[in-house]
């Protein structure tokens, strides 16, 4: 070791003093709790926005790039709907359920009319659609809202709650894999962080039936 190596400053790891690994899914009570702190603050996008990441299950790229048009074209509201995605250019489906149909209404009346397409345009420049980053500061910012720790939660939490819910009342893995648009199982596995003997059995009883 070089003379000057034994005097140099120590690096501080980028992630010192935060939590890493998967960003654990929100659990019931505190999607409720979000919305209703949201609905109390009046934040029409906020809400509208929350419950879009919730219903379809989409990866912070692909949901601030969603279009009027995707969710509500010629101004009627879906059920249901399908974006190509980024990352693996396959389709992938999602509900609208009743309450983010509602949530939309209250946003759009809010958004009026304007010359683009995006559902979440961006505030600060013209013609573009809202920031993955700022997506990032907004779920940080509801989790606080009802005192969890931030660290602790990200933009896939939102991704992983429904599907999370889905494999833990039904253990169908293959729903869960269709609905993350997924390319293999095992990547399903790993999002949700199931035992893979688990994972296998649950495959091969749902394949049989």
């Amino acid at each position: 070791m070089s003379q000057p190596d034994l005097f140099r400053t120590p690096i501080k790891p980028w992630n010192a003093g935060r939590l890493v690994g998967p960003k654990a899914p929100l659990k019931p009570k505190h999607v409720w709790a979000i919305r209703q702190e949201l609905k109390g603050a009046r934040r029409c996008r906020d809400l509208a926005m929350f419950n879009c990441a919730l219903d379809s299950k989409l990866r912070a790229c692909d949901l601030v790039r969603l279009r009027l048009s995707d969710v509500a074209p010629g101004g009627a509201l879906r059920t249901r709907s399908t974006i190509i995605q980024q990352k693996t250019g396959r389709p992938v489906p999602f509900e609208i359920t009743e309450p983010t149909r509602s949530s939309i209404e209250d946003w759009l009346k809010v958004r009026g009319a304007r010359s683009d397409d995006w559902l979440f345009p961006s505030r600060n420049r013209p013609g573009r659609h809202i920031g993955t980053r700022q997506y990032a500061r907004l779920v940080d910012r509801w989790v606080r809202l009802i005192e969890l720790e931030a660290d602790a939660y990200g933009t896939h939490s939102l991704r992983r709650t429904k599907v999370a819910l889905l494999y833990k009342k039904t253990g169908n893995l293959r729903a869960c894999q269709l609905l993350l648009g997924h390319r293999k199982l095992e990547s399903t596995v790993r999002y949700l962080g199931i035992e893979v003997d688990d994972a296998l059995s649950i495959s091969e009883q749902v394949n049989s039936e």
